[in-house]
């Protein structure tokens, strides 16, 4: 067998197939220069973790990355783990915990909100869409947590960028354009991820909230303070019944600070913010860290959306004008809960029409927010613009689409129309 007849029995699928599923980076790359050559659409997919989120477009193949997985290696020392991008979240997650390490920028679990059970879906799927959980504000999105990778572009060419180690930020821009990009500019291969050690013990600070504007309140000074909370959110009295412990006394609406660390500092600073904040002790109930870690899990998760009928929206606006937006959404009858020490906003609807939804945009853009619809009616999916943008990004995106994928045959349209 010549050299040439070898490497093509190496990256050569059966291309008849609609669903291509690659188990090498050869084989990605080769699958997707067949569809640049032939103008052949692709609808990229891991685990389907994130499938419903985005537009609705139609694609000739979908190139399925379940079978391209593996760790790579994984240096607990040097605080960083290598993978094949089509790598469940759960396994890495479970490899890195036998070291006491975790991925700080908490990963969504969007499995209870699509399907009602978990699926943390892949780890190029997580990179892709860049979604963090609670800890956002203390330690970044998924993006700043991405070291180095490689990827295809579309045009089937391999590309890398960035290094494995912590100090090393070279190509930090093109990872920042990739990341967030919904696979719409190039496909992950290898993905070289920051992990950090887990704390040694975690408690929560519940405060019972009469008022929306006083949970906020308590949020805010919680972050500007030297407790160094790594979670702030507040639950209305709506989503307030779904949380049920033993540690937690207080009924209605609350805010639920997270402090994390040694067993002794947490107590202290604990103590330390109850003075700053200024709470009637009568208000407060603390969550050890078992209630703790279940909590947040829920939290992550978005346990009180499970198996949700309706719309739900992800806004992120400026803290300061959290309030005032929530004062403004009150006429689309939402219900809410606020992540991200307040700058965070997930948006409830049960009905929800095409002109209800821009406005809602137009509203979010004018306190300087966006918007990511993250569930739909299905009438409603390939109508509308799921992210919110502005003319100017808008033209910004599109040339770096034509520079990735020029004939835009990665996941077409699913973030906009016509990119």
């Amino acid at each position: 067998m010549s050299m040439e007849e070898k490497l093509n029995s190496q990256t050569s699928l059966d291309f008849k197939s609609s669903v291509l599923k690659p188990e090498t980076e050869e084989q990605i790359a080769d699958i997707i220069k067949r569809c640049y050559r032939k103008n052949i659409p692709l609808e990229i997919q891991g685990r389907n973790s994130k499938k419903n989120i985005g537009r609705n477009f139609q694609t000739q193949k979908i190139l399925d990355l379940s079978n391209y997985s593996g760790i790579i290696k994984y240096e607990p020392e040097e605080l960083y783990i290598k993978v094949k991008s089509g790598t469940p979240l759960k396994e890495i997650k479970e490899a890195i915990d036998k070291k006491n390490q975790q991925l700080a920028f908490e990963p969504i679990d969007f499995g209870p909100l699509f399907s009602g059970k978990s699926n943390e879906g892949t780890i190029g799927g997580v990179l892709a869409c860049n979604f963090a959980g609670p800890r956002r504000f203390k330690y970044g999105s998924a993006r700043d947590h991405l070291l180095g990778f490689k990827g295809v572009n579309g045009k089937g060419e391999i590309i890398k960028s960035g290094g494995t180690v912590v100090k090393n930020v070279t190509g930090y821009d093109l990872s920042k354009i990739l990341t967030g990009s919904y696979g719409t500019l190039t496909v992950f291969t290898e993905v070289a991820i920051k992990v950090l050690p887990k704390p040694d013990s975690v408690k929560t600070l519940v405060i019972a909230n009469p008022h929306l504007k006083k949970g906020l309140e308590y949020l805010s000074l919680a972050l500007a303070s030297s407790s160094d909370p790594s979670g702030a959110v507040f639950y209305p009295e709506f989503f307030s019944k779904e949380f049920t412990f033993n540690d937690l006394t207080n009924e209605g609406p609350f805010s639920a600070i997270r402090i994390e660390g040694s067993k002794l500092s947490i107590d202290e600073r604990i103590k330390r913010l109850i003075q700053e904040l200024k709470v009637d002790k009568k208000d407060v109930s603390i969550l050890d860290p078992e209630q703790s870690h279940i909590f947040w899990e829920n939290t992550t998760s978005l346990k009180v959306f499970s198996n949700l009928k309706g719309n739900l929206l992800r806004a992120v606006v400026p803290p300061s004008e959290t309030f005032d937006v929530i004062t403004k959404l009150k006429p689309f009858n939402v219900k809410y809960f606020i992540d991200w020490g307040g700058s965070l906003i997930w948006l409830q609807l049960d009905k929800l029409t095409a002109n209800d939804l821009k406005r809602i945009k137009e509203l979010i853009l004018s306190f300087s927010g966006y918007l990511t619809v993250v569930k739909i009616e299905e009438s409603l999916k390939s109508s509308v613009d799921i992210f919110s943008i502005d003319e100017i990004r808008y033209k910004i995106s599109e040339k770096i689409k034509e520079s990735f994928d020029p004939k835009r045959i990665l996941n077409p349209g699913k973030m906009y129309s016509g990119i």
